[in-house]
């Protein structure tokens, strides 16, 4: 795909879009006093415009990835290298944190929390939000609430990956796609109900056809060669049907086909200074990562109000973005052409 096009910007503005929301009930007040969640009745809140917008680019660009890869593995070692190993500084970071921030009778080394902490956290499906004793007198205890999402993520890299073995064959794949996409708008749309409450792995139904239709929606567009798609005027109708949605309350009926519709075309005009904004370097997940501890101890030592930690986590949090990318997963990325036999071989060279 041609690299012209604004989707850094997007998904930068996507990262700030959850630190903005995260900083309401992270300084004790509430996501309903959003802006946004007023003026549409209650129908958005910032946070699940992030992402929800993350998810539909994630299917759009991993459904191109798997096309791309020649084997499972190489799929499979790219996703590694962009998750895990800025998601373990982030995690090893927050270890180190933690005796400036643990107020507890029970003394820090003999809190097995603290232990259980990153592995289980690393492990994804082992998601660990808290620690007792840390940020216990915040008013939301979460050390790192952002990262309940990564294993969704995950988790549907793996079903994109059943797809691998007919790739080529493009009917039965559009097929396939289309239809999980019309079965997960059915569920969501009419059973949601029944879905929502129930669990797998530790992941909510509610949030698995939420963000999981999202992310199949990018899929299927990106099946269809979406990305040739450039009008101006679908991007403004979808927008003005996106309005007229929740102007009349249905905005929770349709959001799963507008709203790929127009962060996907609005990702692919190319527009001054927004198509060139990767040149700074992919900072969202960065952002989107590190922010939340940020905000947490922000909150910790300075008590900071709604709209200060907002500026002030916006800052630190680009800043931390920023040197995620270039320090850490900018150059773990350069590995995701080398063959694990490649590298093993490479290390046996200079172990020897």
């Amino acid at each position: 795909m041609n690299r012209n096009n604004n989707f850094d910007f997007l998904r930068f503005l996507f990262a700030i879009f959850v630190v903005l929301s995260h900083s309401y009930p992270l300084s004790g007040s509430s996501e309903t006093y959003q802006w946004i969640y007023q003026i549409t009745n209650g129908q958005i809140v910032l946070a699940r415009i992030g992402l929800g917008g993350f998810f539909i680019i994630s299917g759009f660009f991993i459904f191109k990835s798997l096309k791309r890869s020649k084997s499972l593995g190489i799929y499979f070692w790219k996703r590694f290298l962009r998750l895990f190993p800025a998601l373990f500084v982030v995690l090893l970071l927050t270890v180190l944190l933690l005796p400036f921030v643990y107020e507890s009778g029970v003394p820090l080394y003999k809190n097995p929390e603290v232990y259980t902490y990153l592995p289980n956290n690393l492990s994804l499906y082992g998601f660990q939000s808290i620690i007792q004793g840390v940020f216990d007198n915040n008013p939301y205890h979460s050390i790192n609430g952002s990262l309940w999402t990564i294993r969704y993520e995950f988790s549907l890299y793996v079903a994109l990956s059943l797809l691998f073995f007919v790739k080529n064959n493009y009917k039965l794949v559009r097929g396939v796609l289309f239809l999980t996409l019309v079965l997960l708008l059915v569920i969501y749309n009419f059973f949601l109900g029944r879905f929502a409450g129930s669990s797998i792995f530790g992941m909510l139904g509610y949030e698995i056809l939420d963000l999981g239709t999202f992310f199949v929606c990018g899929s299927v567009l990106a099946a269809f060669n979406f990305e040739r798609v450039k009008s101006p005027l679908l991007l403004v109708l979808s927008v003005l049907t996106l309005i007229g949605a929740l102007h009349f309350e249905v905005y929770h009926s349709v959001k799963h086909i507008l709203l790929p519709v127009v962060i996907l075309v609005l990702g692919q005009i190319p527009l001054p200074f927004f198509s060139t904004f990767g040149k700074i370097g992919d900072m969202s997940y960065g952002i989107y990562i590190f922010s939340f501890p940020v905000q947490q101890t922000l909150v910790y030592f300075f008590k900071l109000g709604t709209y200060e930690l907002m500026f002030w986590s916006v800052i630190i949090s680009i800043v931390l973005g920023f040197c995620s990318w270039h320090l850490i997963e900018k150059k773990a990325l350069s590995y995701k052409n080398v063959s694990i036999s490649k590298f093993k071989i490479g290390l046996k060279k200079r172990l020897t």
